[in-house]
């Protein structure tokens, strides 16, 4: 005999719970419907899954090893609810988009302004999140759209670019930084910097710009994401290698940039299923997110030359 869903579904909650009372009241039922099934289950794979010691149920080792796999069916189903339920809001007017931190700051969010002055009644979900996440969403066809600023190579995706942009240094607007016109490597080792982590893909594109030749530089900081650099910066915290992506509006008034010299491209992409189009809502949304002006980046235009 195989499980079947039911039986997962009460497996796995008498395992979280630790209880068959814990399991009745998880799954809203009596606690003999559970004992029943259980006992069922038991005897029809030929295993012991629980002991049952004064009155509590521990689970043996069989049972612990079934559980890891029975608790990614759990997760498997629960993914594929939530992907139905995203096809019906969808078909209803709503708009999922992912983002990656710093294109999520404020340029999606820019876009997402104008969307909602077009279509009011379209429900607008945004979520921040790491690359490998924004691959697994749009790859999975759950959500209609990414924007990331790392380009994404897999055969289920398509990645446009859809705005340029340049990294740049970040610092105190009194900062002995601020008083050039752009910022070389080398200038940079004088001072203590935030950095991503060497194994992160932002911290490998930040090392990549920077180059291996140069003076040794004091990393006394690690975040994750642009935003988090952004608001140490502005703390007092050190200074920073950003794309200018994440400095769009007014989120940081204490803060000024420079570009990188030599200067370092860096690209806003677009992220879609090659299994399924644009639906009209997305596309709207791509449209208006390319006629977004480019950013005055922070302190732009009041540094000296070097």
């Amino acid at each position: 005999m195989r499980f079947n869903l039911r039986q997962i579904e009460v497996f796995r909650a008498v395992m979280v719970t630790g209880s068959i009372s814990g399991a009745a009241r998880l799954l809203s039922v009596s606690q003999p419907a559970i004992s029943r099934l259980l006992a069922y289950t038991e005897d029809r794979l030929g295993l012991t899954l629980f002991e049952r010691v004064k009155g509590r149920v521990h689970p043996t080792p069989e049972a612990r090893r079934l559980f890891s796999e029975v608790d990614q069916v759990h997760q498997g189903v629960l993914r594929v609810n939530e992907l139905a339920q995203e096809l019906r809001e969808r078909g209803t007017g709503a708009l999922h988009v992912v983002a990656s931190p710093s294109v999520g700051q404020a340029l999606v969010p820019e876009a997402i302004g104008r969307f909602r002055e077009r279509f009011s009644d379209v429900r607008v979900e945004l979520e921040i999140l790491t690359i490998h996440d924004l691959v697994a969403r749009v790859g999975g066809n759950r959500v209609d759209l990414g924007v990331s600023v790392l380009p994404v190579d897999e055969p289920t995706i398509s990645c446009v670019p859809i705005m340029e942009g340049q990294l740049q240094v970040i610092c105190p607007r009194d900062h002995p930084l601020a008083a050039l016109s752009a910022v070389r490597p080398a200038d940079l080792a004088p001072y203590p910097l935030i950095g991503y982590g060497p194994q992160t893909p932002y911290g490998l594109l930040v090392e990549r710009a920077l180059g291996a030749g140069m003076k040794p530089i004091r990393i006394n900081t690690i975040v994750r994401f642009t935003p988090i650099a952004c608001a140490m910066v502005q703390a007092g915290a050190g200074v920073a290698v950003v794309d200018e992506f994440v400095l769009r509006g007014a989120t940081w008034p204490s803060i000024v940039s420079r570009p990188l010299e030599p200067p370092a491209p860096i690209r806003a992409h677009l992220l879609t299923s090659r299994l399924e189009p644009l639906s009209r809502m997305a596309q709207a949304f791509v449209a208006m997110m390319r006629e977004l002006p480019p950013p005055r980046i922070p302190g732009e235009g009041d540094g000296r030359s070097t």
